[in-house]
């Protein structure tokens, strides 16, 4: 009987031991993941160019040179460095920075949130001896959102800090609203740029409503809240007022590549059209053949280069309602 209660008894303590680590586990998680709400969910992560570029090119020449031609190019590289740092020493002046910022756009124009985060942190330390770099990707969307990108990309330039806009694939309509703020564009030579013009489209269900004999009502106070309907009939007087809203839009649209970019002839360029890079310089629409690779790897030679990224950790729903926007965007491109 005594071995029995003896058995139990540490049977017993065995148990209470496994269950007491258990809850000090579970204990453990729930304080983590407490502390982890508590957390900011945003962040601006800075990544040096530079060193990257460098790190690729140690990698490639150890893998394509012969020992004897590393050794002496790793010693020619440390004399190199030794001249530049005595160079500087004696300039007393510190390495231009190059800001490097992307802004790939939606119809909604969405990546404005982060821009603005970017933007406000780079104006915090950036002087004129510095400059900013603007990849561009966007065909383009609603007029508020993209004014304000543009507005944003505004307030570089009112720092007098040089800007350069980016264009490797698209920057129409609202796309190129935004890289015309820049002091300088450059792009690809099949990157597309322009249509600047205003669009506005709904489809109308009425005939197919009248057809199976529904009704739709729709009530309104004030005589232009709403010119055209999806569902009720259409009338000439709503049909006119839109379009002189949409004249307005585009007036607008003009005037303000004339303030930001004088030198193009705005009545040759403002027909809604796109053009390729080649035919887009021509035209006065950009100021340079060149991807942003080629600027950035020129730019490392003389500059330090620093990517500048504002994050926000979004849900799962999040993200997959993001990804939805960026397709609708892409299938309605220009």
């Amino acid at each position: 009987m005594t071995s029995f209660f003896s058995t139990y008894g540490l049977f017993l303590a065995q148990s209470l031991t496994i269950v007491i680590a258990i809850l000090a586990a579970f204990g453990g998680v729930v304080a983590i993941a407490s502390k982890n709400r508590f957390k900011p969910k945003e962040k601006i992560e800075v990544t040096r160019l530079n060193q990257k570029y460098q790190e690729i090119k140690e990698m490639l020449n150890h893998e394509t040179l012969e020992k004897e031609e590393l050794k002496k190019l790793k010693k020619k590289e440390k004399q190199k460095k030794s001249l530049q740092k005595k160079q500087n020493k004696n300039q007393d002046e510190t390495k231009l920075r190059t800001f490097v910022l992307e802004f790939e756009g939606d119809i909604r124009a969405s990546a404005v949130e982060n821009l603005r985060e970017e933007i406000t942190a780079i104006l915090t330390v950036a002087t004129p001896k510095d400059e900013v770099l603007v990849k561009i990707e966007s065909s383009g969307g609603t007029i508020h959102g993209y004014g304000l990108a543009a507005s944003q990309l505004r307030r570089i330039r009112d720092r007098n800090i040089p800007l350069i806009a980016s264009v490797d694939k698209v920057a129409a309509s609202g796309g190129y609203m935004m890289a015309c703020v820049a002091d300088t564009i450059i792009a690809a030579p099949f990157a597309i740029i322009g249509s600047v013009g205003v669009i506005a489209q709904l489809p109308n269900f009425h005939r197919l409503l009248k057809k199976h004999e529904i009704d739709f009502e729709q009530i309104m106070a004030g005589q232009y809240k709403r010119n055209l309907s999806l569902f009720g009939e259409n009338t000439k007087e709503g049909r006119n007022k839109l379009q002189q809203e949409v004249e307005e839009a585009h007036g607008l649209f003009k005037d303000f590549i004339v303030i930001n970019r004088p030198i193009v002839d705005v009545n040759t360029i403002a027909t809604g059209e796109t053009w390729y890079g080649t035919r887009a310089k021509d035209m006065l629409l950009i100021d340079d053949i060149m991807t942003s690779d080629d600027y950035l790897l020129k730019a490392s030679e003389k500059a330090n280069l620093f990517k500048i990224e504002y994050s926000i950790k979004k849900s799962l729903s999040e993200r997959f309602a993001v990804s939805i926007q960026k397709n609708i965007s892409k299938a309605l491109s220009y």
